[in-house]
């Protein structure tokens, strides 16, 4: 399983991808966020699914544009007809002898950039049949893979004004909630910035060790607030005078 998240905002892009591979019991890491095109025309990828179409897929990509953008594609739109065009020569070959072996063509895509004939950064979620939709101010996020577990806090806490410093705080807890819930799910991680004042993508990766202040803050402090909340009805309907008087116990987790 994956979970790879793409947020657009005022500011611009954020993409978080988690990097475990599953293979019945083995387990490996593999990059699922990478950039293609050249420098400063360059388009953000993240899939989820079989490996296998993943690495074809981008391979036919990549192929098509060295052969027919040389410079890169025009618009963020162009890239992704490209993609869709990859994906069902992918699906043309393969689907069949696929579903032979009892497995489904599965690769779902997230692409994102912002290239000279748009307006503005854009996003977009391309569906194994290579229909595809845009990422919307309303619901300011696109994600894939194991998408429950991280949904409930980007609905809550995210929106298109969101400063990106406050968005790649959400999108770290958006994984952390997932990974925490999903053994499918894990680290390393690695998390794309595209800036609208610059122009300019940056990624970074980060393992376990990397970000355990931030986990063991946000484990404190999510137990410090269920204990701090105030008392719900249930309270004194449900508990004992001498139960309902006790501090909150909570299990924490690292």
């Amino acid at each position: 399983m994956t979970y790879c998240l793409g947020i657009k905002v005022s500011e611009g892009l954020v993409l978080l991808a988690d990097g475990r591979i599953t293979a019945g019991t083995q387990v490996s890491n593999a990059r699922k966020a990478t950039l293609h095109g050249p420098e400063g025309r360059a388009v953000a990828i993240m899939t989820s699914g079989l490996r296998s179409l993943r690495d074809k897929t981008l391979a036919y990509f990549d192929r098509d544009q060295r052969r027919d953008h040389k410079h890169g594609f025009a618009s963020t739109l162009d890239a992704v007809a490209a993609y869709c065009a990859a994906l069902r020569e992918v699906a043309e070959e393969d689907r069949e002898a696929l579903e032979r072996s009892e497995l489904k063509f599965n690769l779902h895509g997230i692409l994102a950039g912002c290239l000279p004939d748009d307006p503005e950064p854009s996003m977009y979620l391309v569906y194994p049949e290579g229909n595809w939709i845009e990422v919307d101010a309303r619901t300011p996020y696109l994600s894939i893979g194991a998408t429950a577990y991280g949904k409930p806090i980007l609905d809550r806490a995210l929106s298109f004004d969101t400063p990106m410093r406050t968005v790649l705080k959400l999108a770290y807890l958006s994984f952390d909630s997932t990974r925490f819930s999903s053994a499918d799910v894990g680290y390393p991680i690695d998390m794309l910035t595209y800036t609208r004042d610059d122009g300019r993508w940056r990624e970074a990766q980060y393992d376990y060790d990397d970000l355990r202040l931030q986990r063991r803050w946000w484990n404190e402090h999510i137990t410090q607030l269920a204990a701090e909340m105030p008392d719900g009805p249930w309270t004194e309907a449900l508990l004992t005078e001498r139960t309902g008087a006790s501090p909150l116990s909570l299990v924490k987790r690292d």
